[in-house]
């Protein structure tokens, strides 16, 4: 659906909640009832329409455009250019990775070494690339869903896989808050599913939390995160041990 379309639809929907008809709507208009039809058939109407419109119901054009924008499906993943700008410049990804995690302006400029200016630059360009929506005071809209992932096998997931994880793996996890498990086993087909369930919830979990502890004073934060994974592998020193034909 096209955003003159949605607005179209925005628009009837507030004439029904208000209990408003077309009869009645072509008489505030001053207008016969035919060509109200006709104007929200064709979905094809001037801007001083839509304001005539919106006068009557009592709301205006950027509240009907702030409901359409509330209502637009949300990425699950960013397309392979996108990823690609994104991890093209690493001060770009700490913003995208900020955003993700909701920090306000404040957060970022206050715990980064970006200046004011710095900060607007990225978030433009993340508006830019659909990942954010900037709005008025350096606020921003999340364009993603919150089952976003970045691609499996994408520019992000290479990049952090090259340069992250051994950062990531060479702690010895055993500070305030820390764990690391390896687990193996074999398991029914039909449970790994369930399982995959279970730790997309736990990450879930962790991101609400993060988003309710936004307001709780430094002291009492510390910055952890969470790497969960879950893969039908062998390790490639063992491959070779393997027998002939053996699943």
């Amino acid at each position: 659906m096209s955003t003159t379309q949605a607005l179209i639809e925005r628009m009837k929907t507030e004439l029904k909640s208000a209990g408003l008809t077309y009869a009645a709507l072509a008489r505030e208009l001053g207008m016969a009832e035919s060509s109200i039809k006709r104007m929200f058939a064709r979905g094809e109407m001037p801007l001083s329409r839509v304001d005539e419109i919106c006068r009557v119901l009592k709301t205006d054009f950027a509240e009907l455009a702030r409901h359409v924008a509330d209502t637009k499906p949300q990425r699950r993943e960013l397309t392979l250019e996108q990823e690609q700008a994104v991890v093209s410049d690493r001060r770009l990804l700490l913003m995208a990775i900020c955003c993700l995690s909701q920090w306000t302006f404040e957060q970022i400029v206050a715990t980064y070494r970006f200046t004011d200016a710095e900060c607007i630059k990225y978030l433009t360009q993340l508006d830019r690339l659909g990942v954010i929506e900037l709005r008025p005071l350096n606020r921003y809209r999340l364009h993603v869903a919150k089952t976003f992932r970045w691609r499996p096998d994408g520019p992000v997931m290479n990049y952090f896989r090259k340069d992250v994880l051994a950062d990531y793996y060479s702690g010895s996890f055993d500070g305030e808050g820390e764990m690391l498990m390896l687990v193996h086993g074999q398991i029914g087909r039909s449970l790994a599913a369930l399982f995959n369930e279970r730790l997309q919830r736990v990450a879930q979990d962790f991101a609400q939390q993060h988003l309710a502890d936004q307001r709780l004073p430094p002291d009492q934060k510390r910055p952890y995160t969470v790497l969960i994974g879950m893969r039908s592998w062998l390790f490639a020193a063992f491959r070779d041990l393997k027998r002939e034909g053996d699943a």
